[in-house]
């Protein structure tokens, strides 16, 4: 084999792989989309500490970090603690289980006008 037919073999090889390479498919990165409503579901059901014990100061703690304010104790002797707090313009009575910071009651006392 000559050098000439080994320099075309090579080019030959390079413009295909260069050809290949632009017409693949390029992967774009999608559009960035800001979330303006960030809202956190609690209900009835929401495990709070992972299944795990709580104190009656960590469940008013666990409260405000899911956006409720002026947490206030109302009793944390027995098995339920119970809380009432504010959330946006409306009141709640929550109830939540020592034994694994789950809430198992929570309805609306009042709302603000």
């Amino acid at each position: 084999m000559s050098i000439v037919t080994i320099m075309r073999g090579s080019s030959l090889v390079s413009s295909v792989l260069a050809l290949a390479i632009v017409a693949s498919p390029v992967a774009l990165p999608r559009e960035a989309i800001a979330q303006t409503d960030i809202s956190i579901h609690i209900g009835i059901g929401s495990s709070l500490n992972r299944g795990r014990g709580i104190t009656c100061s960590q469940g008013e703690r666990l409260l405000r970090n899911r956006g409720f304010r002026d947490v206030r104790r109302v009793d944390c002797r027995g098995r339920f603690f119970i809380y009432r707090a504010w959330r946006g313009n409306t009141r709640f009575e929550i109830a939540i289980r020592r034994t694994d910071g789950r809430i198992v009651d929570m309805h609306r006392i009042s709302r603000r006008r």
